[in-house]
């Protein structure tokens, strides 16, 4: 809720002078819910009264900035949701649409979460993160006007007192964004749902070019219900009247179809088409490792060129039949082929020499299924290979901190990887937290207030991990356990010197957290 945060925001309230990058990070991070409170929000369960109250919220903050509801139309908004791919699918899109600057495009705003490295990551403009400069210059408008505009007490009790209360992190950089890409002249942005759809802090656009939905799957249950059937409704909630909706064929969840059609209509939508992965030609190169990305891919199309096609261009893409793809212009095919997207399928070879790894930042059933399988097959392509004359030492570097179901995800791991696949095995498995260096600090933009600080020192889930997977492989595996990521990797790097530089594949996956806190690492970029 809002009022977190509010006595550590006051004191950025008063700085006045020489406000720095570094000072923006820090009040930002003071608007993140602590792990207790996100506990109570668990047990409260999914509340509309709650939910309607939040979103209602945003509306207000960027009355308060100054903005009406209309104003965002100006952004020409193309609305992504889904609970796996959906931040492919924006990069896809946004790859494909930064062909066309600068005519119709002339700015090109991309919105996402959550980051890596740096924040600024979830606000590009024309393919890059926003300069620190434009950060803290938009960041500390946004939190003046807020710390000096007022809200009615009666209507809105939960923002009381005006100058002290303000979003939570996530709805404060939604807002920032809005008035980022309305300041710098955006006039195409996408926009990825944080959670759901219906209530996200997102969804106060009224009328966007484009709604689409990924991949659908159970998560977020605390906030979308326990059923795809709540899942679904929620994340439906993004389409709009007078809009065209495109959906990733359900192979997962088929069932969600019938409602989906229902909510289409219901909601009004110009119109709804199913988009599946074989719809794309098969000769067309993705910049995106993993044959589940064909997905996202074919749905990034749909997306671009409708909205192309609302800026004033004729149809960009030569369909045979109803829906199925035959031919892509070169624009097109170029975006696929050059969209840049870290943490998700990336391969990192000689980092340092004789490691290569295999990075993904999948989070959820449906997610870590389909990066398993992309590293099974990666590892079976090397089988193949006739010109490796020994096997590779294999490692999982593994983590999921927040979620209930962190269990669950190691074991469809093991079970895609090891199980399905008896002649690939791990050497070691190791298991750390995302504190990003051995001194047990974080990067400032890497800190995280929604795990438990006590279970994090005491390697709670870490050992848990360790004995679910002694219990999986029969102890086959060497485990280890490491407090903070640069310890993991300097215990892979040491190794990889002693073994007579024998090669070392590395599946680093689990959290886009811990993705980022590796590649941090590896970059060396402390704050």
């Amino acid at each position: 809720m809002s009022q977190a945060g509010d006595h550590e925001s006051m004191q950025f309230s008063r700085m006045t002078t020489a406000r720095t990058y570094k000072d923006a990070i820090n009040a930002l991070n003071s608007l993140q819910s602590n792990f207790a409170s996100i506990e109570a929000m668990k047990k409260l369960g999914p509340n509309v009264n709650r939910n309607e109250l939040s979103i209602n919220e945003v509306r207000e903050f960027t009355r308060r900035m100054g903005y009406h509801p209309l104003d965002f139309n100006k952004l020409n908004i193309i609305h992504v949701t889904g609970t796996k791919g959906k931040g492919s699918t924006s990069a896809f899109t946004e790859s494909i649409l930064r062909q066309y600057q600068p005519n119709p495009i002339s700015k090109l705003g991309l919105y996402t979460s959550p980051h890596l490295k740096s924040v600024r990551e979830r606000i590009r403009i024309n393919g890059k993160p926003i300069e620190q400069e434009l950060f803290t210059k938009y960041f500390f408008e946004v939190w003046d006007r807020l710390s000096t505009t007022t809200s009615d007490p009666e209507q809105w009790p939960s923002l009381q007192p005006c100058d002290v209360v303000k979003p939570m992190y996530f709805k404060y950089l939604t807002v920032l964004s809005y008035h980022v890409f309305l300041r710098e002249g955006v006039n195409t942005a996408i926009y990825e749902v944080g959670v759901g759809g219906t209530y996200d802090s997102t969804n106060i656009v009224e009328k966007p070019t484009v709604t689409a939905i990924t991949a659908l799957g159970i998560d977020h249950t605390f906030m979308l219900g326990n059923t795809i059937e709540s899942i679904t409704e929620n994340k439906t909630g993004i389409f709009k009247p007078g809009t065209p909706s495109f959906v990733s064929v359900q192979t997962e969840y088929p069932q969600t179809h019938e409602l989906i059609e229902k909510r289409a209509k219901q909601l009004s939508s110009s119109s709804l088409t199913f988009v599946g992965q074989d719809e794309l030609p098969e000769k067309v190169e993705l910049g995106l490792s993993g044959d589940f990305q064909r997905a996202n891919a074919s749905l990034a199309v749909c997306i671009a060129d409708s909205h192309l096609q609302t800026l004033g261009l004729e149809s960009q893409v030569e369909y045979d039949g109803k829906n199925k793809i035959k031919s892509l212009p070169p624009k097109f095919l170029k975006g696929l082929k050059e969209v840049d997207w870290p943490g998700r399928c990336q391969v990192i070879k000689n980092r340092p020499e004789n490691i290569t790894w295999y990075v993904d930042g999948a989070h959820t059933l449906e997610s870590i299924n389909a990066s398993s399988t992309w590293f099974k097959n990666e590892q079976l392509k090397q089988n193949e290979c006739k010109e490796q004359q020994y096997r590779k030492k294999r490692v999982l570097l593994f983590n999921q901190q927040g979620r209930d179901n962190c269990e669950e995800l190691l074991e469809k791991l093991y079970n895609v990887v090891c199980q399905q696949e008896p002649s690939i095995k791990f050497d070691q498995v190791i298991f750390t937290t995302n504190t990003t260096w051995s001194s047990g600090e974080y990067n400032s933009e890497l800190i995280s207030k929604n795990t438990s600080e006590d279970s994090v020192k005491k390697l709670e889930i870490q050992n848990l991990f360790s004995n679910k997977w002694q219990k999986l492989d029969g102890g086959s595996s060497q485990r280890f356990i490491f407090s903070d990521i640069e310890s993991a990797i300097n215990h892979l790097k040491s190794d990889v010197a002693m073994g007579s530089n024998q090669s070392m594949d590395v599946f680093v996956c689990g959290s886009l957290h811990l993705v980022g806190g590796f590649l941090v690492v590896l970059d060396n970029e402390r704050d």
